[in-house]
């Protein structure tokens, strides 16, 4: 949202007031009050007539240091982002020239009764700071608003990512972007997963603690600096240290709640109906022997929308005219070794029986006139269940309970994003504009808590497309409805990127795109999506109007889903590990290449590439042509599906490659440690036996590596030595036989482990 007219002068509508100077503070504790009015003070009679901003300065976590901008005190009705507060240790100075306030290795440093100015940094080293005007207190004369507003100076070189799930550029330098969750697809700038949380490589990340719409122009109104502004009289922000993105994203996640680990098996392949196809139970059980008949393995069966009756959405009950033995069914699913997942939203359509429920009970959100909140937008007279009551939410989870009881694995919690804002009225008098955005938390919290109490804690899975601040606690989020065009694919992977900036740990997206045309997705774009799909944190293919088993394709693509499964599913002990230790410390298993690269100023623009885990690069293939433009940071660089490509690179190198359709590049970076099982059929194996050891280049001194069960506990270990040309490989917790693979300079040696411990010579 813009303020100015250029950099000298303000909007007419606008009337902006800045503190000048900090006149006054007190300390109480571990907080630091400044009162800053909004002109110098240099007689008693300067301070009549004269707005001030009231600044709290606190830490609820070491390293972060939390700023609230106050106007006018006023009591704000919820919801509110739930904060964890460790009550670290901090350090206050006062003096006659400047006050201070430390927490772990970060400093705020205001001037006292001098022009305003509040810097953060770490030791001497500047980070960011708010120079004076920069806050400002603002009056909307055409709306009768007001609004707080900060702005952070950024640096020659520094890059601004994150904010959630967003689409377009992967650096948000220059955009403006508006944090409220919309419906809006993924070609366009609107996002169904906003996150007040930008990240920067200069060693710093801001979390805007505001449930409500909050408008960021970064570096677009002032070039110099990164704006938010929300509607209201007071701004609460967080300013936290890292210096490396995965520091930041561990105090962020430690500020904001851990990330939950999803349950083993949800790694594999999901295969769903498709949305406007026709299915039964015919259908689906031809697709399930289908994929088995082609060796292809399949851990989760999804039923898309239809698995209820039309203009009945969400009802929470079977169509028994296509699916008349829903309980059977599941069984037989169960007896395949698969999963079954249902789709359902908190929408309620008017038709079903769910409603006439929800009326009785007063459940759904009601307008001020006391009626329900209907529109006819996706179903026919859908209302909204209303989670701020609490009986609503026990109604809701029994409706999810009846279906776990029949056999349901989990759901996919669609929607969440078209909340009503104007004449809404929530049970426990939240304002609308702050429930808009928090009512996916808590609608996927609701489905969460639901399957983990009947399941038990580490088997809750949901597949959620909305998300807030917090929702990183109920994993997994895919990336809703994708264009079937190579480009939208690309842009699927920017919005990815951007999402897993964000303090989240784990994606997916519709392999193939969702939305079709009547001859799309093509072959080749199947194909090439499936292996980014299937090297993503998660894996499902799904469609609007074409079923997306892989021999509708081309024999090809049988070949490459089976290729790629069966690939990912051999990778399980390092993606697992990798998983849990990361979500462990607030960190994505997918990331941008900058995450670990940070010392290589080429990584930190890549978006069409990333890490999968901190060992393995992947670049996906987004054109017909097979064509790739990838950057390798300095090192050596061994694919992991081809043993003939390797790369030996000095100081970070463009390389510019065709690969055939079953081919793109996944490489394992130098002094890798990677434990795989070629013969697993499921995602969901015990991950310490029967290994495969893979080596590559291996530095000089002790390296290790630990493997976890299928709980996400370290449960094994493999250690290599190496003295020169001599390797020596210890094992400990793994079962089973293990080959050792040896890929040294792009030649590869085997060895057969011998006990707990092989030396060998190169």
């Amino acid at each position: 949202m813009k303020f100015t007219n250029g950099y000298w002068l303000t909007r007419p509508q606008y009337q902006i007031e800045s503190p000048r100077e900090v006149f006054d503070y007190k300390q109480t504790d571990n907080k630091l009050t400044l009162y800053a009015p909004f002109k110098f003070i240099n007689e008693r009679g300067d301070e009549l007539n004269l707005g001030m901003s009231t600044i709290d300065l606190t830490s609820p976590v070491e390293g972060v240091i939390g700023v609230k901008l106050t106007h006018f005190d006023q009591s704000e009705k919820g919801p509110a982002y739930h904060i964890n507060n460790q009550n670290p240790d901090v350090a206050i100075t006062t003096g006659n020239d400047e006050l201070t306030f430390t927490s772990g290795g970060l400093t705020a440093r205001i001037p006292f009764k001098q022009a305003f100015q509040l810097d953060f940094l770490n030791g001497d080293h500047l980070l960011t700071q708010s120079l004076d005007k920069a806050q400002g207190v603002i009056h909307d004369s055409s709306t009768n608003k007001d609004y707080m507003r900060e702005q952070l100076n950024v640096g020659v070189d520094d890059k601004v990512y994150g904010l959630g799930e967003r689409f377009g550029n992967f650096i948000k330098n220059g955009q403006e972007v508006k944090i409220t969750n919309q419906d809006g697809g993924t070609a366009s700038e609107q996002s169904y997963k906003n996150i007040p949380f930008y990240l920067t490589d200069a060693g710093y990340g801001v979390f805007v603690d505001q449930p409500q719409t909050v408008d960021f122009e970064i570096t677009s109104e002032n070039v110099d600096r990164v704006q938010f502004s929300t509607e209201g009289q007071s701004l609460q922000y967080y300013v936290i240290y890292g210096p490396t993105p995965q520091e930041i994203l561990h105090r962020y996640t430690q500020l904001t709640g851990q990330m939950q680990l999803p349950p083993a098996w949800s790694f594999g392949l999901w295969l769903t109906t498709s949305f406007t196809t026709d299915y039964s139970e015919k259908t689906v059980m031809k697709f399930i022997d289908g994929m088995k008949e082609r060796n292809i393995p399949l851990d989760v069966f999804h039923f898309d929308c239809f698995w209820q009756k039309g203009f009945e959405w969400s009802n929470m009950e079977w169509d028994r005219d296509e699916f008349p033995d829903p309980a059977s069914l599941i069984k037989k699913i169960h007896d395949r070794g698969i999963k079954v997942c249902v789709w359902i939203n908190p929408y309620i359509a008017q038709k079903g029986k769910m409603f006439e429920e929800g009326k009785e009970k007063g459940y759904f959100v009601k307008r001020e006139n006391g009626t329900i909140w209907q529109w006819d937008l996706w179903q026919a007279g859908n209302a909204f269940v209303d989670f701020t009551n609490p009986d609503a939410v026990k109604w809701y989870k029994s409706k999810l309970q009846a279906l776990l009881d029949m056999g349901v694995d989990c759901f996919k919690t669609d929607f969440g994003e078209r909340i009503p804002v104007d004449d809404a009225v929530f049970f426990d008098g939240s304002d609308p504009k702050r429930e808009h955005n928090y009512y996916t938390l808590q609608y996927n919290q609701a489905v969460f808590e639901t399957i983990e109490e009947a399941k038990g804690k580490g088997e809750a899975v949901v597949f959620a497309r909305s998300a807030t601040v917090g929702s990183q606690k109920y994993p997994v989020h895919w990336g809703g409805d994708a264009l079937s065009t190579f480009k939208n694919m690309a842009d699927t992977l920017h919005g990815g990127l951007s999402f897993l900036s964000s303090g989240f740990a784990f994606w997916s997206h519709d392999i193939g795109g969702f939305e079709d045309g009547p001859d799309t997705p093509t072959a080749d774009l199947y194909k090439r999506w499936t292996q980014f799909g299937l090297l993503s944190s998660h894996s499902r293919y799904h469609g609007s109007n074409v079923y997306r088993v892989p021999w509708n394709f081309d024999d090809e693509a049988v070949e490459n889903t089976r290729k790629y499964v069966n690939l990912k599913l051999s990778l399980m002990p390092y993606l697992y590990t990798q998983a849990a230790h990361n979500a462990a410390y607030g960190n994505p298993l997918m990331r941008p290449m900058w995450f670990d690269f940070t010392q290589d100023l080429t990584a930190h623009t890549l978006d069409n590439q990333y890490m999968l885990g901190s060992q393995i690069l992947v670049a996906p293939v987004f054109n017909h042509e097979g064509h790739v433009n990838l950057y390798l940071p300095a090192g050596k660089w061994t694919s992991i599906i081809d043993d003939n490509e390797f790369y030996d690179v000095k100081d970070g190198k463009w390389l510019s490659q065709n690969y055939s359709e079953l081919d793109l590049p996944v490489l394992a970076r130098e002094n890798t440690i990677l434990l795989r099982n070629p013969k697993a059929v499921h995602a969901d194996y015990d991950f310490t036996k029967d290994l495969d050891i893979h080596l590559y280049d291996m530095h000089e001194g002790t390296t290790s590596v630990a493997v976890v069960d299928q709980k996400g506990k370290d449960a094994g270990k493999v250690t290599v030595d190496r003295t020169g040309n001599e390797l020596k490989v210890t094992t400990t917790g793994l079962n089973g036989n293990a080959t050792i693979y040896i890929h040294e300079n792009g030649k590869t040696t085997q060895v057969t482990l011998n006990g707990a411990a092989t030396t060998i010579k190169l």
